[in-house]
């Protein structure tokens, strides 16, 4: 049963004349906010950021895969305003808390985004509001966190107003899955938030998946990137004796994905990259330390797969040493800075560990992207390089091509015909037996 305030916004959902409010308008406040906009619903958006104020103000999207046109259409019907001022959080009838959830230099979970949007919040909060974090984070982050910060003004959660966790499941690129048909896990910290936050996500998404309460659903979220890290560290490991030992990784996997059940394919790679898998297992890791459980899984995983860039390195360093040249001096063009193929997303992308590791071993660095034109200032590397024009004469006066992200927008023949060496982390030639001393993978 909803209290008699909380029954008011149970009306609003029924009938969907509710007000969104969703702070953090990137990669995954953004789409989040055009779903709920295709539905007819109004929306204000909250972000710290001047830039991405103004681009919403003009209709211009600033994510690859967010139309512009559409964005603009819902800018001019007054159903999308973005705007810095969070004094006006209290003029929506539910809050999506979508702000970043890094990690700090020693790999501890770095809370400070969650922890200054509870304290705007707390500030303007009102009786009768939803609050829903999607931050993805350790288990009890909203109750032992968030709660007592939104608390703080005097208000009382699961009286005074919900809240609940539900963790963004977004993938960037995918054609088949976006925000609207992946399905939704939801959990309160009571019956009724939990209620009212299914209601929210049952107004625009197809399907919702209630978990008994907001730690689960915390708890799922890390499990689903878990799974990933393991796996995909399990593939890296092989993937380095299998090279030792001269056999086809990428051929094993595909043979094994022929198994109709109990296996389902995991591929190499040279780092983890975007917001999730490189930092989330970490979330769990610290939190296990409290109940005196070693998650030693998580950590191997983390170790592997973090070594990655170090091998990738290693490798185009044995490549030039067969070609006769020094790592120190050797003009080394990298091909992809985004993460994952496909995509403007350049976050903890392992380009830049690797664009780290090549410079400190002397080598002359220059990349290419279709999407990253430029290579802004990120949380740990600062290189002001601008992408390279992808010519023949820009190939051919490379020492060494390292293909990082195989973009579908690359022409692979071009680039095997001009570059003069070619280390490749992604199995785009595929038929490198035919040029063995020009094609080594890694």
């Amino acid at each position: 049963m909803h209290s008699k305030i909380l029954a008011t916004l149970a009306a609003k959902l029924a009938d969907k004349s509710f007000t969104l409010g969703v702070i953090g308008l990137g990669y995954v406040g953004l789409p989040l906010s055009l779903t709920f906009l295709r539905k007819g619903i109004k929306v204000i958006g909250f972000d710290l950021d001047p830039a991405k104020i103004t681009k919403i103000e003009q209709g211009q999207s600033y994510i690859k895969h967010i139309p512009s046109d559409e964005l603009a259409q819902f800018v001019d019907r007054k159903l999308f305003a973005a705007t810095a001022d969070f004094s006006r959080l209290s003029e929506p009838d539910c809050l999506l808390i979508c702000v970043p959830t890094p990690l700090t230099a020693n790999r501890e979970p770095d809370l400070k985004y969650i922890k200054a949007t509870g304290r705007a919040i707390a500030k303007v909060l009102r009786p009768g509001q939803l609050v829903v974090l999607e931050s993805t984070t350790y288990p009890g982050t909203t109750v032992e966190v968030l709660q007592p910060l939104l608390e703080e003004g005097g208000l009382k959660a699961g009286v005074d107003f919900a809240l609940a966790f539900s963790p963004e499941r977004e993938d960037p690129g995918n054609p088949h899955f976006s925000t609207a048909n992946t399905p939704k896990v939801v959990g309160g910290i009571d019956p009724s938030s939990s209620s009212l936050a299914q209601n929210l996500y049952a107004a625009a998404l197809e399907r919702i998946v209630p978990v008994c309460s907001t730690q689960s659903a915390e708890m799922t979220k890390l499990l689903e990137n878990i799974f990933r890290s393991v796996n995909i560290a399990l593939v890296n490991e092989l993937k380095v004796l299998c090279l030792r030992m001269g056999i086809d990784i990428w051929e094993v996997i595909d043979a094994a994905s022929t198994k109709p059940f109990g296996y389902m394919p995991f591929y190499p790679g040279p780092g983890l990259g975007g917001h999730c898998i490189p930092i989330d297992p970490f979330y769990l890791t610290s939190k296990a330390r409290e109940y005196d459980i070693p998650t030693k899984f998580i950590e191997l995983a983390g170790e592997i797969n973090t070594s990655m860039p170090y091998f990738v390195v290693q490798r185009v360093m044995e490549a030039l040493n067969n070609h006769r040249k020094a790592m120190k001096g050797a003009k080394i063009l990298i091909l992809g800075a985004a993460y994952k193929k496909n995509v403007d997303d350049d976050r903890e992308s392992p380009s830049y560990k690797l664009m780290e590791l090549l410079i400190e071993r002397g080598a002359e660095i220059s990349y290419n992207d279709p999407h990253i034109p430029i290579l802004r200032p990120v949380r740990k590397y600062n290189f002001g390089l601008s992408s390279t024009e992808l010519t023949e004469e820009n190939l051919q006066q490379s020492d060494c091509v390292l293909i990082a992200t195989n973009h579908d927008a690359y022409d692979y023949d071009f680039i095997l015909r001009h570059a003069p060496l070619i280390v490749d982390t992604k199995n785009v030639f595929s038929d490198r037996l035919k040029h063995p001393d020009k094609i080594y993978m890694a």
